[in-house]
């Protein structure tokens, strides 16, 4: 059992795999927040939508990888890994941040937390109720096993962001059939 798991982990730690995996991955991200979004009718903050952005990124830079891993060779492949790494790492960052504005515990973007101002004349009060966002960030409109969509998204990415390096620290012969 041991020694299978062994080998099908080691083929996924070739370069093109990974990077295929780690693609993919940030591909299933996006498609898991359209869903929400579209399907389920969960509308995004300015936050959430802070957070697509290293997904996308992170598609770019593995077809980007994978293409430029065929021609120019592994060392090739260990910079858009590193690259990989760096981006889902970001979007942890982002998406920790927003848990911490969730739950009232770091400031978010004066843009989307907290409550509108209802003070001064009439003009400045509708002024203020057009400018605010339509969705809070400091609200959690989902959970699972208590933990946020952003929570998720987080974890996810470190782990994500974990396969990256150590794809990269991976010694052998790459194959990159």
């Amino acid at each position: 059992m041991a020694r299978g798991f062994r080998a099908t982990f080691s083929k996924l730690m070739q370069p093109m795999p990974l990077m295929a995996l780690l693609t993919t991955g940030s591909g299933a991200m996006l498609v898991a927040a359209a869903v929400f979004e579209h399907g389920f009718g969960l509308a995004p903050c300015i936050m959430c939508l802070w957070q697509r952005w290293p997904h996308r990124v992170v598609i770019l830079l593995g077809l980007a990888g994978m293409a430029a891993g065929l021609v120019m060779g592994r060392r090739v492949s260990m910079l858009f890994q590193g690259l990989i790494a760096a981006a889902l790492m970001t979007g942890a960052g982002i998406a920790f941040w927003h848990t911490g504005v969730e739950f009232g515990i770091l400031p978010g973007p004066a843009a989307c937390s907290g409550s509108v101002a209802l003070v001064g004349d009439t003009a400045s009060v509708l002024d203020n109720l057009l400018a605010a966002p339509p969705v809070q960030c400091d609200k959690v409109p989902w959970s699972f096993l208590g933990l946020s969509m952003a929570t998720w998204n987080g974890l996810i990415s470190v782990v994500m962001a974990g396969f990256a390096i150590a794809g990269m620290m991976r010694r052998g012969k790459p194959r990159y059939s």
